[in-house]
């Protein structure tokens, strides 16, 4: 009698073989006939309740896609609205604030490094336009556009700075790119 009160009151979940055993149990027979009419009586009332809560339901649905017309709310709405509360969700996550942080953070220290980098090269740029390489090749340069203007036909015999002669150069190739004076259709190039 102690192993079957022991054996109802285990907690363990039901094993293949006490499983055969309550479903080859005769409950019925155990049960009086005053037993088997309330319970008959339960089982119809929470057949009615459940048929009677569908049709609630049911009815509730169609009322909220009635409301939901009304306001001009469709699916795609309500995408938006749940992305946007779970995106709010996301980001007040403690997880979302670090990372935000560090990589805010990151981004900082990186276009800072960046900006050192770009304020170097604009310095080396500059010493090297002030070095003396850089001069001799700057001569040479306004030596050569100058014989070329020469030759040419161009009237400006008097150098000029490099950047005047870089300017006048990118004047005569937008001119001449731009419909610039043009030769007759018999006129032969002169070099």
């Amino acid at each position: 009698m102690e192993a079957q009160a022991r054996g109802l009151l285990e907690t363990e979940p039901l094993q293949g073989r006490d499983e055969d055993t309550v479903a080859s149990a005769d409950f019925p027979s155990m049960l009086s006939e005053e037993e088997k009419e309330e319970l008959k009586a339960e089982l119809a009332q929470l057949e009615d309740e459940i048929t009677t809560l569908r049709q609630v339901l049911s009815a509730k649905e169609r009322h909220l896609v009635e409301i939901k017309q009304k306001l001009g709310m469709n699916l795609m709405n309500e995408l938006k609205q749940n992305f946007s509360r779970s995106w709010h969700d996301v980001q007040t996550t403690t997880a979302y604030k670090k990372t935000h942080e560090t990589l805010s953070h990151a981004g900082q220290k990186a276009t800072a490094a960046f900006s050192n980098v770009g304020t170097a090269i604009s310095k080396k740029f500059g010493d090297m336009r002030n070095s003396p390489t850089f001069k001799s090749f700057e001569e040479r340069v306004e030596t050569t556009v100058t014989s070329l203007k020469t030759k040419v036909g161009g009237t400006n015999h008097g150098g000029g700075s490099f950047e005047e002669v870089l300017s006048s150069t990118a004047h005569a190739s937008a001119q001449s790119s731009a419909g610039g004076p043009r030769r007759a259709e018999g006129e032969e190039l002169q070099c």
